[in-house]
Parts: C-alpha cells; sequence; structure tokens
C-alpha cells in the first residue's frame, strides 16, 4: 500500500512491538510510541519513532499521543506470563483488560477507527483437536489468556455498537530478534522457551529446565509451534491494510503450522551456536499439553502471509548477536 498512515503502537519498546515498529518505520509511516518502559527498551526503537513514555491506564497519557492525530492503533501493551497471571491476576486484570477498554474509549474520543491488537493461542486453551484452527473452542485454561479473550470480546462489542473495525491476531510462540539486526537489546524477564536456551547458552543460566519428558510424542518433550518475530511484523502490517482495504474485521491465528519438540529446540541451538546448552528433565508443569500447533490458511487467504523465517536455524542465527 502506497499510502502512509499516522500511527499509535502502544508498548511498541517492547520486544514484539519494536520489531513492528522497525517495519512500519520502513514502510514510511509515521509512529508514536506509546510505553511505560517497564519491559519496553528505548534502545529498540528506530530513530524515526517518537517515543512517548506513558501508560494506556493514564488518560492525559493518552490524550497526550491522540492529540497528535492517529489513523491506526496497534496495540502491544499488556502482561504476558501465563504463570505470574494465576498468583497475580489484579495486575493482569488491571492492566491487560482495564488499560485495553481504556484505549478503546480514547479511540472512540478522538473518532480513531482502525485497530490491531496483539492476541494470543492462549485464547484456545488445551487443544481438542490439531491443527488449531480459529474455529476451535475458545477455552483459555490461564488468566493470561482470559484477559486476551476478554479483549478480544469487547473489541467485537465496540465494533458492532461505535464501528472500530479490528484485527485480532492470535500468536503462537513468538521467537527471534530482528533479521536485520537492529533490535539488540534483550527481552526482559523472558519465560519462553528459546530466550531461556540462549541465556543458558550465553551462561545467564547455569542450567534450563524441560518440564516432563513422557508426553505422547517423538521424543517425550512438548511440541509448540514457532513464529518468527520478523514474520509476526510482516503480518500486522498486512492485517493493517486488510482492515483499511476491505473496511472489514479479521480474526487469524499467526503460526507456521509445524510443530517442534522441545528438545528439537535445544539441538538446534546447539548446532547454530556451537556450544551445548545444559538442561535437566523435571516433573510435567500444570496446564501444559502436549502439542500446540497452529492452522494458519486463514491467514494466507485472507492476507496472502505465511512465515518466512521461522525455520530453526534462522530463529537462533537472528538470536546470536543479541545473546553471545
Amino acid at each position: 500500500m502506497s499510502e502512509t498512515y499516522r500511527i499509535l503502537v502502544t508498548g511498541g519498546a517492547g520486544y514484539i512491538g519494536s520489531h513492528v515498529v522497525h517495519y512500519l518505520v520502513e514502510s514510511g509511516h509515521r509512529v508514536i510510541v506509546l510505553d511505560n518502559l517497564s519491559l519496553g527498551r528505548k534502545e529498540n526503537l528506530p530513530p524515526d519513532a517518537e517515543l512517548v513514555t506513558g501508560d494506556v491506564l493514564n488518560d492525559r497519557d493518552l490524550e497526550k499521543v491522540f492529540e497528535k492525530g492517529i489513523d491506526v492503533v496497534f496495540h502491544f501493551a499488556a502482561w504476558k506470563a501465563a504463570g505470574e497471571s494465576m498468583t497475580k491476576p489484579d495486575k493482569y486484570g488491571r492492566n491487560n483488560i482495564c488499560g485495553s477498554i481504556n484505549l478503546l474509549n480514547a479511540c472512540l474520543t478522538y473518532d480513531v477507527k482502525n485497530f490491531v491488537f496483539s492476541s494470543s493461542a492462549a485464547v484456545y486453551g488445551d487443544p481438542q483437536y490439531l491443527p488449531v484452527d480459529e474455529s476451535h473452542p475458545l477455552k483459555p485454561v490461564n488468566y493470561y489468556g482470559y484477559t486476551k479473550l476478554a479483549i478480544e470480546e469487547n473489541l467485537k462489542w465496540y465494533s458492532q455498537l461505535k464501528g472500530i473495525r479490528y484485527a485480532a491476531l492470535r500468536y503462537f510462540n513468538a521467537t527471534g530478534y530482528d533479521i536485520k539486526g537492529r533490535v539488540k537489546g534483550k527481552e526482559k524477564n523472558p519465560a519462553n522457551l528459546s530466550p531461556v536456551v540462549m541465556e543458558t547458552i550465553a551462561g545467564v543460566r547455569d542450567e534450563m529446565q524441560v518440564f516432563g519428558n513422557d508426553y505422547d510424542t517423538p521424543d517425550g518433550t512438548c511440541i509448540r509451534d514457532y513464529i518468527h518475530v520478523n514474520d509476526l511484523a510482516a503480518a500486522h502490517a498486512k492485517a493493517m491494510d486488510y482492515l483499511l482495504e476491505k473496511k472489514q474485521n479479521l480474526v487469524v491465528n499467526l503460526g507456521t503450522g509445524k510443530g517442534h519438540t522441545v528438545l528439537e529446540v535445544i539441538k538446534a541451538a546447539q548446532r547454530v551456536s556451537g556450544k551445548k546448552v545444559n538442561y535437566r528433565i523435571t516433573g510435567r508443569r500444570a496446564g501444559d499439553p502436549p502439542e500446540l500447533v497452529a492452522s494458519c490458511d486463514l491467514a494466507y487467504k485472507l492476507l496472502g502471509w505465511k512465515a518466512k523465517y521461522s525455520d530453526l536455524e534462522t530463529i537462533f542465527g537472528s538470536m546470536l548477536p543479541v545473546y553471545l
């Protein structure tokens, strides 16, 4: 699309947000980032993006950015550790749900009609069939997944009642770092497998845990669908174009349709880095399904999008300069 837009990216200095900001700036758009920097890093932003340090829960901060004139909102500002959400629902409810509603209300005030939302495969809960498609029942098994579903439900109502058009992008396991090496600041407090593997290789951790090796999978460890963050960034831009051109809502999975076991991931990291990963097999973790893989047919059909950088070699090759 040749037109340029004024885009607000909440949580835009965070791990996924910063990659999307780079993609949007490179595409010629004017990007304003609203981030409280609790997890985000200023150094991950391109110089052409404008950073406003603030919070989606603060009405004055929202006024500050919306008064600049906004065409599209990308919403990434959320807590995302599923385990923590089960012990701190107050933290997750306030930030994820209340913050999103506050942001939607600002969209109404300033007549912003286009909203791209960072959702999650956590809305599905334990898979009842594989691969998981967009028609799968929505039964989150942790409070984090519930917050994402609650936001999707609010988007549906705001669309129906107030005409906001939205894209809800349900990621599977986001991973990797910018292929062009522009994002160098490590993710703060990572809980996902690939950064934990890299921290172990780098010596930040003495060892890592593998939760269970007695699942009904080829090597007994859990299978997940890993999607490179550059692929996610491209999908977000395509989702925005879809909203602006088709003027229809969009709910799609973002993954590869292919799964890898935990041990396959560890072996790939060892191959790419040439270093050993110290790991210890421990008991299963509550709420971990044996396998979770996406059906991404709808994203291809509606957006013409499919993953390009999501093989394990490319993923870990992009992470090496950041961690070693």
